[in-house]
Order: C-alpha cells, then sequence, then structure tokens
C-alpha cells in the first residue's frame, strides 16, 4: 500500500496497488510502447492504454509522457519502474521456485546461447536431454547478445566468456580451439600459405569490428604474426560465427573458426596446421536466485555429460 498525491500535493488516502495494472506499466516502461507491451502481455493496445490511465488516476500523479516516438518515463513513472522491476523479478523467481517444488524435473526452462554455438554443438544434443526429462520444455533463445540474467531474462545461459558478477554461478564446460580455415577451392585458386606472413596477401573474413573483447580469438586470422595495433585488413566483416563459416565454405578466403565447426565440413582445409591457434572456454551461467533449482540442476548436469570427453 501506498499513499498517492493529488497534483496539489494532498494526499488521497492509501491506494492498493493492483499487480495487473503494475505489470502493464512494467511492460510499458520497459519497452516504451504500448503496442509492444501489448504484445507481451497478449492483449490490445487499448486495453494497456486504460489500465495505465487507471494507475496513474489511482496515483494521482502521470507516470509517463505521451510522445510520438512512444512513452517517456516521468520522474515518478521512474521511481515506479525501479519498484516493478523488482516485483517482475520476484514472481519469476517465485514461478521457478514452484517448478522446482515438485520432486520430479518438470517444467519449463529458458536458455540463451550464442547463435553459432547454440545452432552447431547445443541443438542436435537436445534429442538425448528430452529422452532424460520428457516433462522439461526448453525454450532456447540463440543470440549473440548478453542476456541480463540477474534480470531473469533468461533463465541460465551457455557463454563463450566468464561471468563477471558476483551474483552468478558458473561452470567451465569446454575449452574451444580456433585455427585458419580455407575452402578446398578457395586454396586451388589463390594458393595454399605456407608462413604465416603468407596469409598478408589472402582473403580475410574477420569477425565484425567492435565485438566484445571475449570474442577477439574470432579475429585471430587478422592478428596472427601480427601485432594486435596493426591487424590485416579483412575484405568481409560478418558479425556472425556461423556466417563467416559460410563464406569460407563458399571459397571467398580464410577466417578463424572454431575446430568444432569446421570439422562437421570435410571440404574445409586447415590453413598453416602447425601454427598454434588461440582457444576459449565455454561456461554455464546462471543466478544465484535459482542455485536450488532442479530444472538447472538438471540441464547443467546434461551438459557436463555431454562436454565430457568431446575434444573442441
Amino acid at each position: 500500500m501506498q499513499r498517492a498525491r493529488t497534483p496539489n500535493g494532498r494526499l488521497r488516502g492509501v491506494v492498493v496497488m493492483d499487480w495487473d495494472k503494475l505489470k502493464t506499466f512494467h511492460f510499458a516502461a520497459e519497452t516504451g510502447s504500448l503496442t509492444a507491451a501489448a504484445e507481451k502481455l497478449g492483449v490490445s493496445q487499448s486495453s494497456v492504454s486504460r489500465q495505465i490511465a487507471a494507475l496513474e488516476n489511482d496515483m494521482g500523479v502521470p507516470l509517463f509522457q505521451r510522445h510520438a516516438r512512444g512513452l517517456l518515463l516521468t520522474g515518478p513513472g521512474m521511481a515506479l519502474r525501479e519498484f516493478t522491476r523488482e516485483m517482475a523479478g520476484a514472481a519469476i523467481i517465485a514461478e521457478s521456485t514452484l517448478k522446482d517444488a515438485r520432486e520430479k524435473v518438470i517444467g519449463d526452462l529458458t536458455v540463451t546461447a550464442p547463435v553459432a554455438f547454440g545452432s552447431t554443438w547445443l541443438a542436435p544434443r537436445l534429442g538425448n536431454f528430452a529422452d532424460t526429462y520428457p516433462e522439461t520444455r526448453l525454450k532456447i533463445m540463440l543470440d549473440d547478445r548478453e542476456y541480463d540474467l540477474l534480470k531473469l531474462e533468461a533463465e541460465c545461459a551457455i557463454r563463450l566468456w566468464a561471468a563477471t558478477h558476483a551474483d552468478l554461478i558458473q561452470r567451465k564446460l569446454l575449452e574451444v580451439h580456433v585455427s585458419l580455415y580455407a575452402s578446398a577451392s578457395y586454396l586451388q585458386r589463390h594458393g595454399t600459405p605456407k608462413k604465416v606472413e603468407d596469409l598478408d596477401h589472402h582473403r580475410i573474413i574477420a569477425y565484425q569490428a567492435g565485438v566484445p573483447t571475449p570474442m577477439r580469438e574470432l579475429d585471430w586470422a587478422q592478428r596472427a604474426g601480427r601485432e594486435d595495433a596493426k591487424p590485416r585488413t579483412p575484405l568481409l566483416e560478418i558479425n556472425n560465427v556461423y556466417g563467416m563459416l559460410r563464406a569460407v565454405e563458399s571459397g571467398f578466403g580464410i577466417a578463424s573458426v572454431p575446430d568444432y565447426m569446421a570439422r562437421e565440413n570435410p571440404t574445409l582445409v586447415k590453413v598453416l596446421p602447425d601454427l598454434p591457434g588461440p582457444s576459449f572456454e565455454v561456461y554455464f551461467i546462471y543466478p544465484s536466485d535459482l542455485k536450488r533449482s532442479k530444472r538447472i540442476a538438471a540441464f547443467r548436469q546434461f551438459l557436463i555429460d555431454q562436454a565430457a570427453g568431446w575434444e573442441a
């Protein structure tokens, strides 16, 4: 409960804060759009507008400024958003706790993973998890951006770098090695590099500039044999590892690619195979609030078992 004030500053009395209205406000505040909030809630835009207007009337203060670009939070709206963020997070944790109150591993589990790793390594193995836990429905979100696990945008994540926040628990799964690859057709047309300096005369495919530091191993084709401050200029930049692999397969040029992806295609040739390449580690990460989750424990053990004895 909270006392709201009228525009002239007088207390209006005790207001019971309705969760349905607050949830509607929360999605509108997070998306900045009535339309986007309606899509997330599965209701009409007019319903969202009515709920927000009713909440503003209850509180006696405007929560949004309406603009052509969307919704802008007022001062009271920004304060309320922090409150509803905590409520939304608590609701998700409560729902997760209830799911895990059963003896069996049952219920939905939302997992995020990078596009290439999720498509190439994770997805083909998920049938094994379904065989063991048929009553657990997985929602896999493949995206190269980092979902905020503390805001429970996903319940757990597979990441190609370690977590840095103290409230996140992590378990190392794999070490992935990166090598230089080209297609046999490209090497027939342009020749095979014999030494690292020969890369200066080849078409280089690179992970798009400006990516986070943990992904710089994928720029190794630019940096091999060079000072970091003087990388080779790539002829092609792609912001997705799977896209890089397809460009290599097509005969475009040479790229640094994770070995586990390249080994699936027998037409690719490892370039300068005696040149040791970089590596990066793959982690399973989840919030400490969910450390007792049976669903996360089951999925974590599944990943550990799949990674055991697998050479990346």
